[in-house]
């Protein structure tokens, strides 16, 4: 068989449609692959099944698709009919029922028409690599493995590879090199034991939280408050997750590994039989996919259930102190006291842990591979390791021995280093046999998380940072909650601008680049009245990405997650966007009763002109997206709303690629660069107003809109016409700007602004009025 190279990696078949299934079809056609779709075959209709999910790929929410035409790319069929198709692939990937004796009789049927180039994989998170290939021949032991996927395969960036004994090592390479570019993942190669990385590690802590939970007695919301983003996991906590995965779904992980670990495995200590989870799967509560689990409303009021009464009450909403205090402190603040949710916290992070270290080197020589498991697959922000670093070793240690935990010998023999040191300039992990290793990344896959680690900022504050890269790149990096921006953010963004060196680049290795300007702090000025603060604060925004845009050194907008109000503003001054496929990319401001006041809408106007030539046609259009808070959930979409400018902008897969793909763009740019020559605008006119004026009042008499929105709308007209006595005259950027704060203020002013933000912000719930 000749060597294969992820190039080689043209078409793919997925068997199985399923949830799994469905994800992966759809990740490799967002990935530009066409793609075979096949399931069992039905009565009547044949390919019902798999044009089900056609159907619910295209329906998904979130999209599983990058752009709706995506769908065009995958064909359906059947496995009785058209699993000859399989010969035209190159990578068959299995995600069917975990049926041992169903997936081997499909590999069998599959063998005969598998060209000698193909490459095959099952999507199994149960049965072991040596079960699945047991009594098959060598041609197709030699090039199958394990690539299990987590579920919504689109958002989602872990995938575990796992090699068989007879594997070859160009398999595994080209599966991983292609799952990295192509399909954006981070790929942790697993040995073939059970529950392999993440979800051995990821199930066993949500079975600890929920073990500690029971065990002391604390309601679900404090348990979920602590075992959430204060020890850096997702605000579902642990019986939030139950419910978003399904009780019943994951009482069956649960029994499947206690089947299959080993007697001694601390997994047993808390996976046994949940009798309150049976309970509650039994009454017909399986989670938020039913009438609700531990959590769900009911006649419009929010309940949990009480796991010391056993009764449905109403759900508390206040965070308990320790829990705000862990956010804002980190880790250690947790642990400190002695008191009943201190102690929750303690004994969940002491269990997983522990547990994590057990693993090392019977799973993994590095912990490493264990930290990108939960990062990338449960979205935690620290692995186990770099929480054990946080906390510190050495007294993580000494409080087990004080409370007779059992030590893992790993941790024990390394209790007085970090597990994650510099050295030499650059960031180790310390291995299995106790010394230190370079960090295990492909080339081009930069973690800012992790590089920083090895860097000094030049310059930084509370809110965000300025560091400069080895050659001399500057990169900008925002810090806060969501990185909602603040005056301390624009400073950083001003120090850059003035010695830009050969370029900047704008990113962080956060979930969100930025969810817009901080709302709180407006919310404050509001209520006090303060709008000379107000414009202050619009005004230095404005002079921050001004002096972005006009810099003497390209400047690279590098965003993953949401990029939203404020956030996208600073990406529509740089001179290109390099954009991770699941950027979501959009003018908000609406939504909360007001307008973009940071150059969104002079941006969104001059963008629109260079694209028609025609002021009244860019002023229609701005109107309407602007007015409607348009996003989009990728790059692919925004383009229609010159969000994302396809013949300049660029997208990457891959998150850890951003920073790559930004010097690229800088090396590029910085050949004949120039600033763009600060531009003319012409305000639209009167005509354009009282016609956008006429829409909105219709509307509203329609009942389309409510008088709040006819007001916002209003004021985005009049910044891009004029007003309905202007004629059409030419204005600066400047004049622009001012324009936007203006119009910004007004908004502020009202009653009905401070409603919708008060609204979003006290109560989590976006209101119109």
């Amino acid at each position: 068989m000749n060597r294969i190279s992820a190039a080689d990696i043209q078409k793919v078949c997925v068997i199985g449609a399923g949830t799994m299934g469905s994800g992966i079809a759809a990740q490799c056609a967002n990935a530009g692959l066409d793609v075979l779709l096949l399931d069992i075959k039905t009565g009547g209709d044949a390919n019902a099944v798999a044009e089900r999910a056609l159907k619910r790929i295209s329906k998904s929410d979130p999209p599983l698709l990058m752009k709706a035409s995506n769908i065009e790319r995958i064909s359906v069929g059947n496995i009785e009919d058209d699993l000859d198709q399989a010969g035209q692939c190159d990578w068959i990937c299995e995600a069917i029922v975990e049926r041992l004796d169903i997936k081997r009789t499909l590999y069998a049927n599959l063998l005969p028409h598998l060209k000698e180039t193909a490459l095959v994989s099952s999507n199994t998170s149960t049965i072991p690599i040596s079960l699945l290939m047991e009594d098959s021949p060598r041609e197709l032991r030699e090039r199958f493995c394990i690539t299990h996927f987590f579920n919504p395969v689109r958002y989602m960036r872990l995938l575990e590879l796992v090699r068989g004994e007879e594997t070859r090592n160009d398999v595994i390479e080209a599966l991983a090199d292609f799952n990295d570019r192509m399909l954006g993942k981070g790929v942790v190669q697993c040995a073939d034991t059970p529950g392999f990385l993440g979800n051995r590690v990821g199930v066993f802590a949500l079975q600890a939280a929920v073990h500690e939970a029971v065990e002391l007695g604390l309601k679900i919301e404090e348990a979920d408050a602590l075992f959430g983003r204060p020890m850096g996991i997702p605000k579902t906590g642990a019986f939030g997750l139950y419910d978003l995965i399904g009780l019943d779904l994951m009482g069956d992980v649960v029994r499947s590994l206690n089947s299959i670990l080993e007697q001694g495995d601390p997994f047993h200590e808390v996976g046994g039989e949940n009798r309150i989870v049976n309970e509650h799967v039994a009454r017909g509560f399986t989670g938020n996919k039913g009438d609700g689990g531990f959590y769900r409303e009911m006649d419009g009021e929010k309940q949990a259930w009480d796991l010391l009464s056993m009764e449905w009450r109403p759900r508390e909403k206040e965070l308990p102190r320790l829990a705000i205090r862990g956010e804002k402190e980190g880790i250690a603040a947790l642990i400190e006291g002695d008191d009943r949710l201190s102690r929750f916290a303690w004994r969940v992070l002491a269990r997983i842990l522990t547990y994590s270290a057990n693993l090392v080197p019977e799973v993994t020589r590095s912990p490493q591979d264990i930290d990108d498991a939960m990062k990338l697959g449960y979205n935690w922000v620290s692995g186990p390791f770099e929480m054990i670093d946080e906390i510190g070793s050495a007294g993580f240690v000494k409080r087990l021995e004080l409370e007779g935990w059992d030590i893992p010998e790993f941790l024990r023999n390394n209790a007085d280093k970090r597990f994650y040191d510099v050295e030499g300039g650059e960031l180790k992990v310390r291995h299995w046999d106790g010394d230190l290793h370079p960090v295990n990344l492909p080339e081009n896959v930069v973690r800012f998380h992790m590089k920083r680690r090895s860097l000094s900022p030049v310059v930084e504050n509370e809110s965000a940072s300025l560091f400069h890269l080895e050659d001399g790149i500057r990169l900008v990096e925002f810090h806060t909650k969501a990185n909602a921006l603040d005056s301390d953010c624009m400073a950083i963004v001003r120090e850059a601008a003035k010695n830009p060196g050969p370029g900047i680049i704008v990113h962080n290795d956060a979930q969100h680049f930025s969810a817009g300007v901080n709302l709180e702090r407006f919310l404050e000025l509001i209520e006090a009245e303060n709008w000379e603060g107000i414009d202050a604060f619009l005004a230095d925004f404005q002079q921050a990405v001004e002096a972005l845009l006009y810099c003497e050194a390209p400047v690279i907008g590098a965003p993953s997650g949401l990029a939203i109000g404020g956030g996208f503003e600073v990406l529509a001054h740089c001179d290109k966007v390099v954009a991770h496929a699941n950027s979501v990319l959009g003018l908000v401001e609406a939504s909360v009763g007001l307008v973009p006041g940071g150059g969104g809408v002079k941006e969104t106007y001059w963008r629109w002109y260079q694209a028609s030539n025609d002021w009244a046609v860019a002023a229609r259009n701005t109107f309407n997206q602007i007015g409607y808070a348009q996003t989009a959930s990728s790059p692919d979409e925004a383009v229609p709303f010159k969000y994302f400018l396809e013949d300049r902008d660029a997208q990457v897969m891959n998150r850890d690629r951003l920073i790559a793909g930004s010097r690229e763009a800088l090396v590029a740019l910085s050949e004949k660069y120039s600033p763009r020559k600060r531009p003319v605008f012409r305000l639209a006119g009167a005509d354009i107003h009282q016609e956008l004026v006429k829409f909105l009042e219709q509307g509203r008499d329609k009942g389309h809109f409510f008088d709040h929105d006819v007001a916002v709308a209003t004021e985005i007209a009049g910044i891009v016409t004029g007003g309905d006595q202007a004629q059409d005259e030419d204005v600066s950027e400047r004049d622009m700007f001012a324009r936007e704060r203006a119009a910004f203020i007004r908004l502020a002013k009202t009653p009905q602004t401070h409603t919708r933000i008060h609204s979003l912000l006290r109560n989590g719930v976006s209101i119109r009025n």
